[in-house]
């Protein structure tokens, strides 16, 4: 490919040097950079990436992608007054070519469209956003297409899926070039379709700029990641760029097949994304508001939930051949939350013209996500869940689902991350104390803070609700010691909720990362008490500040 390809629908402000040259490669990392890549300088949260233009002339790149007049001037203080010609590097090779662009993220974005040739435009693309709910809804949206044999890939949290093959994950919504990379591979692999979460960062960050949904989900919006957008409107904005965008095009000529907005009829804000869309509209719902796909008579057990679904006839426009009917779904996943994203996902898979009754069959055998509402049976007397809920909402929707299977008590060990929104820590604590009989306040992921500290943030919500210390919770900053602590204390017919973390198998502490899975450390603390005790002698707290 020649640099004026990959620059192809971009906006520039000034290049400097000659567009016809070859490049064989696009990186925002500087260490990635080999003679003739194209390095992007993209500025973030704590580095910029124009300081490494040095590096990446040194490593031989073939042209720096810089910002404004600022970008242009980091190039010229390596490069000369006169970057792109022939004198500009002591090896006497030709000097890097500058391109100069109003926004490095919005180019990295279409050009890595560019160069792996547009393969979102070759998939039949469903976007996930919401607060919760975006990591079970994309599974779901993916096992529902895979079971009626279409093959689907998959982007999001707990790991990547390319042509069946579970590749790890890095962030939620990767970046541009990246996000591109993988669905260039699906399509090579031969997936004809990708369900991929979409969070508020990526849209944010023009991470998916460039890459065209066909459908886009959207679950629910409750504060989260505030530290980031500011305030509650501008991460609705940034969920809502989603649905602007679908049905149109960078190139021009949109791609063939349905548009839809698939949305959460119980949020108050989905009005709002309706009326911002230009794409026809599909809802559902688990509440009184209407809704074309509804759930009624909701029955929760431990490990599945029982509902009746009536679908619409015809969906609306576009949707005609979506037949209209009504059926008892024996869905493998408990919690009214999940039903909701149960909803979203069929709403997508008849859209895809998967068979109504083939859809509906496959509810009752979809597996979901791991680490969310997962059970840990290690042959104890009472009810082990491991969950990823990290936001006051989440973490209320898990314990809702909790309390609705009518247990003795529920115990619930949770923390908050640290280096991320604090003014959320007193609402979790707030949470965890109205819905539980009994709670353990631990650490998550500190980060460079300390644990401590995170937990007297929490305590306010805590005492606010009138809990006491030392009575209705206690404090261990020790996760490891904290889940053991909830154990000691579950008798038979208790449900113990350890929130927060879900899937992940690592702890952050400043600059280390250790080794820590809930579920394992779970089963380990349950399999030393029934080592230690029998259940009659379990008793109340164990350890921790009181």
């Amino acid at each position: 490919m020649r640099l004026s390809e990959l620059l192809e629908g971009l906006e520039t402000e000034a290049v400097t040097g000659d567009l016809a040259v070859p490049i064989s490669g696009i990186t925002y990392d500087s260490r990635a950079v080999r003679p003739g890549s194209v390095f992007f300088c993209v500025r973030g949260f704590t580095h910029d990436g124009h300081d490494f233009i040095p590096e990446a002339v040194g490593r031989g790149a073939t042209a720096l992608v810089v910002e404004g007049s600022e970008g242009l001037e980091a190039a010229r203080r390596v490069l000369g007054p006169a970057p792109g010609g022939a004198a500009g590097r002591e090896t006497g090779e030709p000097s890097p070519v500058v391109v100069v662009v109003p926004d490095t993220r919005l180019a990295m974005g279409l050009a890595a469209a560019n160069f792996y040739g547009h393969p979102s435009r070759r998939l039949r693309v469903i976007g996930v956003t919401g607060t919760n709910g975006k990591t079970t809804t994309s599974h779901l949206v993916r096992e529902l297409l895979a079971a009626s044999g279409r093959s689907c890939g998959l982007i999001g949290t707990v790991h990547n899926v390319v042509g069946g093959k579970v590749l790890p994950a890095g962030r939620t919504t990767p970046e541009a070039f990246d996000l591109q990379n993988l669905a260039e591979q699906m399509v090579r692999a031969g997936d004809t379709h990708l369900s991929m979460e979409v969070a508020s960062h990526g849209l944010a960050l023009q991470r998916v700029t460039g890459f065209e949904f066909d459908v886009g989900v959207f679950t629910n919006l409750s504060p989260d990641h505030l530290d980031f957008h500011g305030d509650l409107e501008a991460y609705f904005q940034a969920k809502a760029k989603l649905f602007t965008g679908l049905g149109s095009s960078y190139l021009g000529r949109p791609k063939d097949g349905p548009k839809a907005a698939v949305l959460n009829a119980d949020s108050p804000v989905s009005p709002r994304l309706a009326a911002m869309t230009k794409v026809p509209v599909v809802t559902y719902g688990t509440g009184a508001e209407p809704a074309d796909l509804a759930a009624t008579d909701i029955a929760l057990e431990p490990d599945r939930a029982l509902f009746t679904v009536t679908v619409r006839e015809g969906l609306g426009a576009g949707f005609e051949h979506v037949e209209g009917f009504q059926a008892r779904v024996n869905l493998s996943l408990t919690g009214r939350y999940n039903v909701s994203n149960a909803l979203a996902a069929l709403a997508v898979a008849l859209i895809e013209g998967v068979e109504p009754s083939m859809a509906v069959s496959a509810l009752s055998e979809v597996k979901g996500a791991p680490g969310r509402f997962e059970l840990v049976d290690a042959g104890q007397d009472f009810v082990a869940v491991v969950d990823y809920a990290h936001t006051p909402d989440g973490l209320e929707n898990v314990l809702e689902a909790a309390r609705a299977l009518r247990p003795r008590r529920v115990i619930t060990v949770f923390g908050c991350g640290g280096d991320r929104d604090r003014a959320k820590r007193p609402l979790m604590g707030e949470v965890a104390a109205r819905l539980s009989d009994f709670c353990v306040v631990t650490s998550d992921n500190p980060r460079s803070e300390d644990p401590l500290a995170i937990i007297e943030e929490i305590r306010p919500g805590l005492e606010r609700a009138g809990r006491r210390m030392g009575v209705d919770f206690i404090e261990e900053p020790d996760r490891r010691r904290a889940i053991a602590a909830a154990v000691r204390a579950a008798r038979p017919g208790d449900l113990v909720l350890v929130a927060g973390k879900g899937h992940e198998t690592y702890q952050i502490f400043g600059d280390r990362t250790v080794p820590f899975d809930d579920r394992d450390v779970l089963r380990e603390a349950i399999a030393e008490a029934a080592g230690r005790s029998g259940p009659e002698d379990r008793g109340g707290g164990a350890g921790g500040r009181r």
